[in-house]
């Protein structure tokens, strides 16, 4: 099954988040942020979103900075996937 987005949507992959702190201290599950860093997977075809034309920048592949708590969380084949508006989407990451 895959996921297709619609209209100004983008299906993200949340990259993991270190387990360390930058002193070596091991962070459990709960104490960790959510991470922000995502690769792009699907991207909606934009077009005319409340009256405005949208045009998509971002694209399959790229590496992106999120908001922290934007989006819709959900479950595909056993993949965790994030569907975000592009206006949502903070950076592109080089």
């Amino acid at each position: 099954m895959t996921i297709k987005p619609l209209a100004d949507r983008v299906v993200v992959k949340t990259i993991e988040a270190e387990e360390k702190t930058t002193g070596g201290i091991v962070l459990p599950g709960k104490a960790q942020e959510k991470p922000q860093i995502a690769e792009v997977v699907a991207v909606g075809p934009g077009g005319t979103v409340d009256g405005k034309e949208v045009v998509m920048t971002v694209k399959v592949g790229d590496r992106v900075i999120t908001s922290k708590y934007s989006g819709t969380d959900v479950k595909c084949d056993g993949e965790e996937y994030s569907i975000v508006k592009q206006s949502d989407i903070l950076a592109i990451v080089e």
